[in-house]
Formats: structure tokens, C-alpha cells, sequence
């Protein structure tokens, strides 16, 4: 007899990526949305500060508050309980280990979010080892790093010189080593991400940075196609933009020519009230 499906844990991660058995993860902003990656099964559920630009229509991560993940992160947690869920610390959160505290306790307590994530190699060790100690789960992400894409040259590949790809695996060694429980690699080098996979023992979630990590991550309005850009890291699996586009204009055009509604979607009173508001109308 098959029982409720087993919250993922972080040592249930740990135990696939030991294996060699693949990682899912899906950024997700909303409650239908989290309902349905927990249906498909899947491992991590991630609420990204992306939101900023893809719900909220900001040019960049930068401006989304602590308050505003929030009100995401709540919506989600009502929708997905078995999958890990995880929260970003955005940009301005994490300026000091008690700041880092302070916010990643609300994340957690009033999000509902089992772990956080945030962006930074050894330099922001002492943030990881603070919100560890202090019972928090924190995921890195080194790259990439889109709350800080400016000075590292924009939205591009990191790591394709030999001493930046031999920060990349300082970092995450150091992250590692700090008590961190997995790190992203966004748009590094296939070759790199490799080496970070095979010298770190906590698994690994790429994004543009090739097969060999232990798991992989995608947004989930690039891989539904509802973005009106994609990177070349995106595999788009549906293009519901288009279907969402043609679904409104019929929509629109039944609208203005009177075929919707129609008696499917209309209700009507009986005959006997019907005969009562006519004489007393």
C-alpha cells in the first residue's frame, strides 16, 4: 500500500547525489505553480529573487525586498510540502552575518521555506557558518551571481580563464567547507563544473553550466515558454506564451462577436420565479 510521499530532506539530496542519481530543481513564484512541480515530483522547489523581473517587472534582481519574497514564499508553501523548498536572501540581506540571521529566520519561520540560498564564494563564508550554526540550511551559488552581474561583467559565462575557474572551485570548496549543503553553478563552463561536482562532497545544481553537475535547475517561465527571452542554457518544454496568445485572442474575438457566453456557460431562474420577478419587477 503506497503512503503520502516522504518530505525531501537535505540528507535524502546528499544520499542522490552519492549515488549518482540526478537532482531536480524548479524555480517557482506561486501556489498553482508549486502545487503542480510537487505532482511532477519535483526534489527541490526554489523561490528565486528572479521574481523581481519576471513577476514583478523590474529590470534586475536588485530591488525586490525581503518583505515581497515573503508574500511568494507563503503562496508556495501552501502549494508544495513534499518537495525541499528554498528561499533567496535578495540583494541587500545578507550585509552582515546577524542581518543574514535576522532575514533567513523570517524566510524560514513566516515563509514556510525549509533552507536559503544566497549568492557569494569565500567571501561570504562567515554568513554561511553564522546561519548554520544557528540551525539554518544554506545553499550557495557562485558563478553567475545575478544580484552582483555588474561588476563581474553582466549576464555571462564565468570562469573561462584558468585562475577565475580556479576560484570557482575555492569557492565552492570554502562553502563547502562552511557548512553549506549544496551550490548552485550558473553559466560556468562545463569543464569547471565538473571539477567543483568531483573535488566538493555536497552535491552540486547546475544552470548553463553543463551535464556533469549533480543536479539541474531551470525557471519555470523559461521552460514553459511563457519568457520572451531565453538564454542559451534554456531547454524550452512548452511554448505556452504562444498557446496562452492564441487561447486570449479567441477568447477576445468570442467576446466582441457575442458567441461567448452562451447557454453552457449561462443560468436561469425557474419558471415559477421567473413568473414572480416578471410581475413584480
Amino acid at each position: 500500500m503506497s503512503g503520502k510521499p516522504r518530505k525531501v530532506s537535505i540528507e535524502r539530496l546528499a544520499s542522490m547525489s552519492r549515488r549518482g542519481e540526478k537532482i531536480v530543481m524548479l524555480t517557482v513564484y506561486d501556489y498553482p505553480s508549486a502545487v503542480i512541480a510537487q505532482e511532477a515530483g519535483i526534489d527541490i522547489v526554489f523561490v528565486g529573487d528572479s521574481l523581481a523581473m519576471l513577476v514583478l517587472g523590474h529590470e534586475s534582481t536588485v530591488p525586490v525586498t525581503v518583505d515581497e519574497m515573503l508574500v511568494f514564499m507563503k503562496a508556495v508553501a501552501r502549494g508544495a510540502g513534499t518537495p525541499l523548498l528554498l528561499g533567496d536572501l535578495p540583494f541587500g540581506s545578507y550585509l552582515s552575518p546577524e542581518m543574514a540571521v535576522t532575514n533567513a529566520a523570517r524566510l524560514v519561520k513566516e515563509g514556510g521555506m525549509d533552507a536559503v540560498k544566497l549568492e557569494g564564494g569565500e567571501e561570504v563564508c562567515d554568513i554561511v557558518e553564522a546561519l548554520v550554526r544557528r540551525g539554518m540550511p544554506v545553499m550557495g551559488h557562485i558563478g553567475l551571481t545575478p544580484q552582483t552581474s555588474s561588476p563581474h561583467g553582466g549576464y555571462r559565462v564565468q570562469g573561462k580563464r584558468a585562475d577565475q575557474a580556479l576560484k570557482l572551485v575555492r569557492d565552492a570548496q570554502a562553502l563547502a567547507e562552511a557548512g553549506a549543503f549544496g551550490v548552485v553553478l550558473e553559466l560556468v563552463p562545463s569543464e569547471v563544473a565538473r571539477v567543483v561536482t568531483q573535488r566538493v562532497d555536497i552535491p552540486t545544481i547546475g544552470i548553463g553550466s553543463g551535464p556533469h553537475c549533480s543536479g539541474q535547475v531551470l525557471v519555470w517561465h523559461d521552460l514553459l515558454g511563457l519568457s520572451d527571452s531565453y538564454g542559451k542554457h534554456v531547454r524550452q518544454y512548452a511554448d505556452l506564451r504562444g498557446a496562452t496568445l492564441e487561447a486570449l485572442g479567441r477568447y477576445a474575438g468570442d467576446v466582441r462577436s457575442g458567441r461567448f457566453p452562451d447557454e453552457d456557460q449561462t443560468w436561469h431562474m425557474t419558471d415559477e420565479e421567473r413568473e414572480i420577478f416578471a410581475r413584480t419587477a
